[in-house]
């Protein structure tokens, strides 16, 4: 397979006529290689318009819903992430790509040790990965300039709101399938947050857990 031919058949295709159009979220797509983050069953459809099953049941997102989180969180080079759902670490390597050092949690150990591997092998290095019960976030490492959830959710949770800083930018998908939509939360002030939809979309649901013993993997 043409790997090359195929990633920018994705970028132009999907991802572009998504209105995700920031040359440098479109270069980044070139430069870390989603079929990396896949098992190796997998890699010939790492570039298809659909949501893929992990290992754990979980699963990773559309090339486009990737793309379109990160860049309507407009991540800053300075900016401090938290990501909640590591899945396959794909998403991950954009957030640290092009922010400063990015948190990322999941309940399930031995989906991060996937995770921790493709991350090495990406060469990606600032990364913290914790595992947890994602929906209460990191208390410990906030206030975070960027959240990004990697699930949807019923409702906006309320503690990762709390943990963003002022000025800080949160993603998080809303709702019930079949229709679902994205939001964009910005903290404007210590008591004041504005929210916008950028589009609709329908995915999995965030797994949560409500006891687990803590990990973290750092490198």
């Amino acid at each position: 397979m043409n790997f090359e031919q195929a990633r920018f058949n994705m970028v132009e295709q999907q991802i572009r006529p998504w209105d995700v159009l920031d040359t440098s979220i479109l270069d980044l797509l070139f430069h870390v290689k989603r079929e990396d983050f896949v098992g190796t069953d997998k890699r010939a459809l790492a570039f298809v318009d659909t949501q893929l099953p992990l290992d754990n049941g979980s699963t990773m997102l559309e090339p486009k819903v990737e793309a379109r989180l990160v860049q309507d969180l407009q991540v800053k080079a300075s900016d401090k992430v938290l990501e909640i759902g590591t899945g396959s670490g794909y998403l991950t390597a954009l957030l640290a790509a092009v922010g400063q050092h990015v948190y990322s949690v999941d309940i399930d150990a031995q989906q991060l040790q996937h995770a921790a591997a493709n991350l090495k092998t990406a060469g990606i290095k600032n990364v913290t990965l914790s595992q947890g019960n994602g929906i209460d976030g990191l208390a410990a490492q906030a206030p975070f300039d960027v959240i990004c959830v990697g699930g949807s959710v019923p409702v906006v949770p309320e503690a990762l709101k709390a943990q963003l800083a002022v000025g800080g930018r949160m993603a998080v998908i809303v709702g019930d399938a079949p229709v679902m939509v994205a939001k964009i939360i910005t903290r404007v002030s210590e008591t004041a947050f504005q929210e916008s939809v950028s589009f609709d979309t329908n995915i999995a649901r965030l797994q949560q857990l409500d006891a687990i013993e803590p990990s973290r993997f750092s490198f």
